[in-house]
């Protein structure tokens, strides 16, 4: 039984009332020299502080890079330097953009990118709204299957990947098919095909299909999603004489935005930045020769920095993280404008909280 002596609503009224009624400066004593605010305010300073050291020491890097992309040779070599040029110039954006094809880099990334993450985003609803929604038989066996994609690393596949796709006239049965098809469109005299080395299929097959860039946690999200959809919406729809299809695209859909539009900035960041399946699935031949398809060609750096690059390693390092720059721009400038759909579709996904 509590034995704790209770503060009845007519007590704590008379004590607000006296304490209303005395004088300021015993009210100011009261209130801002007491011990229950002094531990506030210790508590608050902490906070400041510890969350302040951990954004710098976070944001430092970043803001390190774009500082040092307005320097020149001389400022690295002047030991008064330290953050702020003397002489800021941008001649590293200039001489990257201009030499590095960066906007045809740009127009390639983003064509290959923005296409494979509407795939996917598609793709991936229609699997998990068949999970979320339908009960069969080895529905939770599916499921488990994504969960585990999730956690396989990507370096024991690479073989299996080149295998199927340098080779795929050689590795399966559909192989047998198309392999005659494209030599007969590519003869000897213009180069015998050799399977789908050096092209963005592969990337699109695996978008189709549901297995790659991080297919597995896109169908989660969706379906955690979905799962909380009311079925009453749906019985409503199929009352009303309305297909599985047709419900799901004019019903589902729309009440799904935020949520879809979370997973196709996911996916196009994901590609965007991507490096093991082009790595994987070009030759660094066909990279040098064609640019890279995640903007990896215009960290190269340019002739016109080459011998001072050579010099001092630290304005190098300067010029990649000036690329690095431009290579993220995009990104940010994306997520600046849907941020709050990013936020909002994370929330309904239901796997934060």
């Amino acid at each position: 039984m509590d034995t704790t002596p209770k503060v009845k609503r007519e007590s704590k009224n008379k004590i607000r009332v006296d304490f209303e009624r005395a004088p300021l400066l015993e009210r100011l004593k009261a209130k801002f020299f007491s011990v229950n605010f002094l531990k506030k305010v210790v508590y608050v300073i902490f906070r400041f502080v510890l969350l302040l050291g951990i954004t710098y020491v976070i944001l430092f890097p970043y803001i390190a890079k774009i500082f040092n992309s307005f320097m020149t040779l001389s400022d690295f070599k002047d030991v008064t330097v330290m953050l702020i040029s003397k002489n800021p110039t941008i001649d590293q954006y200039k001489y990257i953009i201009l030499e590095n094809d960066y906007f045809s880099s740009l127009l390639n990334t983003f064509l290959l990118s923005a296409s494979t993450a509407l795939i996917q985003t598609v793709v991936c609803a229609l699997i998990a709204y068949g999970l979320a929604k339908f009960k069969f038989r080895g529905n939770n066996i599916v499921f488990a299957i994504v969960v585990v994609t999730l956690m396989v690393p990507l370096e024991p596949i690479t073989y299996a990947l080149q295998t199927h796709f340098w080779f795929f006239e050689n590795s399966n049965i559909l192989g047998g098919i198309v392999a005659p098809i494209m030599n007969a469109l590519f003869p000897p005299e213009k180069g015998v095909w050799q399977g789908f080395i050096n092209s963005y299929v592969p990337m699109y097959v695996m978008s189709f299909t549901g297995l790659g860039f991080r297919n597995g946690l896109f169908i989660f999200m969706l379906r955690q999603f979905f799962r909380g959809v009311p079925d009453e919406l749906e019985e409503s729809a199929y009352v009303d004489g309305s297909s599985t299809f047709k419900t799901f695209f004019r019903i589902i859909i729309p009440i799904s935005i935020p949520m879809l539009v979370t997973v196709f900035i996911f996916s196009f960041a994901w590609q965007w930045t991507d490096d093991y399946y082009v790595t994987t699935l070009f030759d660094s031949l066909y990279i040098y020769n064609n640019g890279f398809p995640n903007l990896r060609q215009i960290v190269e750096i340019p002739t016109y920095f080459a011998n001072d690059a050579k010099s001092m390693p630290q304005y190098k390092s300067a010029i990649e993280g000036t690329a690095t720059i431009l290579i993220a721009l995009p990104l940010i400038i994306a997520y600046v404008f849907l941020q709050d759909k990013i936020v909002q579709g994370v929330e309904r996904s239901g796997i934060v909280g």
